[in-house]
Order: C-alpha cells, then sequence, then structure tokens
C-alpha cells in the first residue's frame, strides 16, 4: 500500500509541476527523450495514410486492361493438407489474367505429405482457364531461397509472386497486386497480410492487432512516400526482369529484408524506382497461438535484423547507394529504433529501478503508457477509418488496445535479447529457414 501510495502522489506531483512549474522543467527532469525520436516517425506514418484516403480509388477502374502473366512461387517444407488452401484461394482469383501456380516442396524426400497434397490438386487447377498447377519437388533440402530461385528460373510469369505455402488469399488479390506494374518503374509490391487465426486466444488478438498496426497501417503511410521498408518473405510481388537483373534470391536468413535491400541499393542510382505497398492486396496466415511460440519465432526474426544491418548490408548505408530519403528511413527505422533503442530502453528501464523509489518509477511509467496507448489508439482510429476494407470485423479487436503498450514494450526487451543473442552465437546460423550446411557457406 505504501507503494502505490507513494505512486499516487509521485504522479500527482509530476503533473502539478507540469502545469504550475512549466513544462521545460519537467521535460528535462522526467521525460524519456527516446519517445521524441519515435513521434515524427508515427507523425509521418499518419500524414502518409491521410494522402492515401485522399487519393485512393475504392476499386480497380473498369477500364483497366492490363493483365501480366503471374507467376506464384509457393514455397512449401512442412505444410501437409494446408497447402490445398494455398492453391485453392489461387486458382480461384478473379483475375482474368493467367495465373501459372508453382508449389515448390523443399525436401520432398521427407515432406511426402506436403508433395502430395498438392500433387492432389492438379486436376482441379488445371481444368480451370488461364490456370496452370506445376508441383515442383526438390528431393535435397536447400532451404527457403533455394526454393524461391528455383521457381525463378522455371516461371514464365512476368510478375512473380514469393508465397508461404500455409498463407491463403483474398480472390482480388492478384488484380489489385498486378496493376501497379503497369508503371514501368515499380519493380516491387508488398502485400498486407491479416491473422488468420486471430480470435483464437489473447496472443493471436495481440498479434492481429500488431499486424494491423505495424504491416497494415504503417506500410501504408510509408509506401505513400515511396520508402517502404520491407516486402514481406510470406508474400511479396516482383518484375521478374529485376528480379532477374540482380541475381535472384541471396543465400541466408530473413531473404525478405536481404531481397529488399538489394533492390533499395539500387535506389540512389535511379531514384524513380519504386516499391509500393498495396493494402488491398490481402493475404491471410496462421501465427503462434503460444506465447513461447511467439517469442520463439521473434527471436529469429529480430537477431536476423543485426546479421542484415551490420554485418552484410552495413556498406550499404550511403546516400548515393539508397538515395537520401531511403538512407534516412533505413538509418532512423532500421538501425536506430530495431536495433539501438530496444538497449536505450532496457538501460533506461533498470536505471530508473535502481535509483529511484519504486513509487516514482511506476508514475513514470505510467504516464509513458499513456502516451504509447494515445499513439495506439490515434493510428488504430486512423486504420480503421482510411484503410481497412472489414472494419467491422477489426473494431472487435478494439478491447485489447489497452495491451499493446504492455505488448511492444515486451517485444522491445526481447528484441535486445535477440540482438544479444546474434552478436554473441551468431544465431542467424541456426535457423529453421535453410539447413546449417549452407548458412555455414555464407560470407556473413
Amino acid at each position: 500500500m505504501n507503494v502505490i501510495s507513494q505512486m499516487w502522489h509521485t504522479l500527482h506531483f509530476l503533473l502539478d509541476s507540469l502545469f504550475n512549474q512549466g513544462s521545460g522543467q519537467f521535460l528535462m527532469k522526467f521525460f524519456p527523450f527516446v519517445v521524441l525520436f519515435e513521434l515524427p516517425i508515427y507523425l509521418f506514418i499518419l500524414l502518409g495514410i491521410f494522402r492515401y484516403f485522399l487519393k485512393k480509388d475504392q476499386s480497380v477502374p473498369e477500364n483497366h486492361l492490363y493483365y501480366p502473366r503471374v507467376s506464384c512461387i509457393v514455397t512449401c517444407y512442412s505444410e501437409g493438407e494446408d497447402v490445398i488452401k494455398t492453391i485453392i484461394s489461387l486458382t480461384e482469383q478473379l483475375y482474368p489474367g493467367y495465373i501459372e501456380i508453382l508449389p515448390i516442396v523443399d525436401g520432398a524426400r521427407q515432406n511426402k505429405s506436403t508433395y502430395r497434397a498438392a500433387r492432389s490438386m492438379e486436376a482441379y487447377v488445371n481444368k480451370k482457364y488461364n490456370r496452370t498447377l506445376r508441383v515442383i519437388p526438390k528431393w535435397q533440402r536447400g532451404g527457403r531461397v533455394s526454393s524461391l530461385n528455383t521457381g525463378l528460373q522455371l516461371s514464365t510469369g512476368e510478375i512473380v509472386m514469393a508465397l508461404d505455402g500455409d498463407t491463403s488469399f483474398d480472390n482480388t488479390m492478384v488484380t489489385y497486386a498486378t496493376k501497379h506494374f503497369e508503371d514501368p518503374d515499380v519493380v516491387g509490391v508488398a502485400g498486407s497480410l491479416r491473422v488468420r487465426n486471430a480470435y483464437t486466444n489473447l496472443v493471436t488478438r495481440l498479434q492481429a492487432i500488431e499486424y494491423l498496426l505495424s504491416i497494415h497501417a504503417s506500410k501504408v503511410g510509408l509506401s505513400e512516400f515511396n520508402v517502404v521498408n520491407n516486402i514481406s518473405g510470406a508474400f511479396g510481388i516482383f518484375r521478374k526482369s529485376y528480379l532477374k537483373k540482380i541475381g535472384g534470391w541471396d543465400s541466408g536468413t530473413a531473404e525478405d529484408l536481404d531481397i529488399t535491400l538489394r533492390i533499395k541499393n539500387y535506389f540512389g542510382r535511379y531514384p524513380n524506382l519504386k516499391i509500393l505497398f498495396e493494402p488491398r492486396a490481402m493475404g491471410h496466415t496462421d501465427a503462434p497461438d503460444t506465447f513461447r511460440g511467439f517469442y520463439t519465432q521473434r527471436l529469429r526474426w529480430d537477431g536476423d535484423l543485426f546479421y542484415l544491418y551490420v554485418r552484410k548490408h552495413f556498406l550499404s548505408f550511403n546516400p548515393r547507394i539508397l538515395g537520401w530519403k531511403n538512407l534516412i528511413m533505413q538509418v532512423w527505422t532500421g538501425l536506430f529504433f530495431q536495433l539501438v533503442m530496444p538497449f536505450i530502453i532496457m538501460i533506461y528501464t533498470t536505471y530508473v529501478f535502481i535509483v529511484y523509489p519504486v513509487g516514482f518509477v511506476l508514475s513514470i511509467f505510467i504516464l509513458i503508457y499513456l502516451f504509447y496507448l494515445f499513439i495506439t489508439v490515434s493510428l488504430y482510429i486512423a486504420f480503421i477509418t482510411m484503410i481497412s476494407e472489414r472494419p467491422k470485423e477489426d473494431f472487435k479487436l478494439a478491447i485489447y488496445l489497452p495491451l499493446i503498450p504492455f505488448f511492444t514494450f515486451s517485444l522491445r526487451i526481447w528484441n535486445g535479447i535477440s540482438i544479444l543473442k546474434e552478436i554473441f552465437e551468431k544465431s542467424h546460423l541456426d535457423s529453421s529457414m535453410a539447413p546449417w550446411w549452407i548458412l555455414k557457406k555464407t560470407k556473413f
């Protein structure tokens, strides 16, 4: 009870000093300045969302006549019967053009159930007009990048989609995804992802909100200024000729961020090139349904960030390579947000708990919590009112918004732990995305 009483007394004192003794003194003493590095990014994203809302069209124009041949490279490993959902959703697209579906079954000798499931769909797909299914078995496992490059070599489409074998899609996905390539400067499009099992339990609901805000809403804002930070590995769309020019995917983990950075390495010399985000090109994927599974997934994802930004692409942080606009955003949202800020937060949190009384610390964290809750709610409202194609469904998640600041804080701490694991153990070399005999041959 003493701690709670001290907390409320301190909180009252802080608010009183804010309004009666001047905000400047309050900020200098108590405000965590790391927040000031985040706020401009959120405002930048909200500006992009507002810009998107003002100019967006609700449907593809009826006189739209650009229907390029599309090759869907579906990387498969241990999906089993789930790959059938993916194949059906691609077959049933409303897209009038030609769609070639290429499930690449990695390690088909061990993953016979996935291979058989994909083969069982051949008659169903091939009888459809403008649809073809070719199942490609890779008997020796070579990893995701090996599967993608195999599909790239065998594909016949002008547009190539890199898709996960357990991801399904809205039937308008291909139409919305491909229409941007009518502009010859567009070399890549990031598709949007929703959590398919969002209502399984609390952890999937929190991830569903995270996907809506950090993938869907944030990339809409970034796309308006041609600074999309990543083309998702589960759902990326590319101009095949450009992929061929840069040599396809490179070996190693986090191939999605890697290919995005390699494409951006030409933006400094060719400033007209574009990577866009299309929120109406919608995919659905299952998220981990336990906190243990979730944090295990993020241990790999966040560790790979250090591997890519520092070990592999550090020399790319040059305005002559990325161009000034993408350099600033990549340093700010990549190097600083994802690699530096987790340690600032960990050090700041440890420091205040050691130096100040518990009640004082809790009162400071209440103010920080309210700030991040305000940012979360603002971004969520912007998403619901200006972007969402399923506003009624998405509104059901609003009740969980008060938990998001806590959820995000835990991710920041875990992000720092993941980076340390990568620094000292090179954890990217022990990845489920590629076998060790492939990864150990990379120079990084």
